[in-house]
């Protein structure tokens, strides 16, 4: 599958940077900055609540391209944990969306890992995977749990 052509947006001087250009494009439905957020990669990785695994640009495009036929994505990340080293970054994040329904918005919320790497026009996402949400805003365990799973 070709490549999905990117634009040649200024992204990308911190993972910080990147992912915050991410989610204003989510919010905004621009396609074209969206994905100048990703690494020009055939390897890249998406996942959305429920969904299968994108590999690859194309497939990236297609299901953000989806979703914005629906309109924008109102969501702001929220108790932002890194792990970085001096060639990649991993974030995990609290999304909290906004949902429309039939009885009016709704917000509810969701766990999203974005991994970054330090490419030649910056930081690039390599990762997006987001786990499927509740209407509750779950609270971090930073305590050794009783059971394993």
């Amino acid at each position: 599958m070709p490549k999905a052509r990117k634009s040649s947006a200024q992204v990308g001087g911190s993972a910080d940077e990147t992912e915050s250009t991410f989610y204003e494009a989510m919010q905004t439905g621009d396609i074209e900055r969206l994905m100048s957020c990703w690494a020009d990669e055939d390897e890249v990785i998406c996942i959305h609540p429920g969904g299968p695994r994108l590999v690859g640009l194309g497939a990236v495009r297609a299901a953000f391209e989806s979703v914005f036929n629906n309109g924008n994505v109102r969501v702001q990340i929220e108790a932002l944990r890194k792990i970085e080293s001096m060639t990649s970054a991993v974030h995990s994040v609290r999304e909290r969306i906004e949902l429309l329904t039939n009885e009016g918005p709704v917000e509810a919320f969701a766990i999203a890992t974005n991994v970054y790497h330090k490419t030649a026009q910056g930081w690039r996402m390599v990762a997006h995977h987001v786990s499927p949400g509740s209407l509750r805003e779950a609270p971090d365990i930073s305590e050794v749990p009783h059971v394993l799973h």
